[in-house]
């Protein structure tokens, strides 16, 4: 497991626990999570802080809000291959939950939290900074609390490419609660990604969003 997350467990206890979602019942992740929640942000919040010395607060905290937020962390997730690892209950496996960006989030940020319980806060940091890796290397204060839609786009121009085509692909449920299915697809480099969300708007954004999550974990164009 190491490989996979870049942590050996000595309490596999904990692992386990990280991974257990509170559908499946017992010894569930939700206080795990909390506590990597808290984590996660330090740790970003001090990468920041050390990389971006004449960045004041509010930059600092739009960064830090752009790297830790559910669609990233999922991607984070998901490049783990942490949803073929949990456990969940009859029902979230039945809707596919182990695909789910809250439930893929909030497993991270328990992996993390389980980390720290294990290993202390310096082997916890490597490892959370490991995984953010080139998310927070391309991040500079000029993008930074721009929404997801206008830095795919100015990603896009400042290379002459062509701009993002969005799909609504379906809407369901009823009128006081329908939820919006969106791809969003670019042509250079070839990338698509689909999101669900209770406004067509917002699933764009969350599509784009993991466009750039794919964007991010390309190898440098020159290198």
């Amino acid at each position: 497991m190491r490989n996979r997350i870049g942590h050996g467990f000595a309490d596999t206890a904990l692992w386990r626990r990280a991974l257990t979602h509170r559908s499946a019942g017992g010894d569930h992740n939700e206080r795990l999570e909390f506590l990597g929640d808290a984590v996660v942000n330090l740790v970003i919040a001090q990468a920041l802080f050390q990389r971006w010395p004449r960045a004041d607060e509010g930059r600092l905290t739009r960064a830090r809000a752009q790297l830790v937020r559910e669609s990233t962390l999922a991607g984070i997730a998901r490049e783990l291959e942490l949803g073929s690892l949990l456990e969940l209950g009859p029902g979230e496996l039945k809707t596919g939950g182990h695909r789910r960006d809250s439930i893929l989030a909030d497993a991270l940020e328990a992996v993390a939290g389980a980390i720290f319980l294990d290993a202390g806060f310096e082997t916890c940091r490597d490892v959370v900074l490991n995984w953010f890796g080139e998310r927070l290397d391309r991040l500079d204060d000029d993008t930074a609390g721009k929404d997801a839609k206008t830095r795919l786009q100015e990603w896009l121009q400042a290379r002459q490419r062509a701009l993002p085509d969005y799909e609504l692909l379906e809407t369901r449920g009823e009128d006081h609660e329908k939820t919006f299915d969106v791809r969003c697809r670019i042509a250079e480099p070839a990338l698509e990604a689909r999101a669900r969300a209770s406004s067509r708007r917002q699933a764009e954004q969350y599509a784009a969003q993991a466009v750039l999550d794919q964007i991010a974990v390309l190898p440098r164009e020159g290198s």
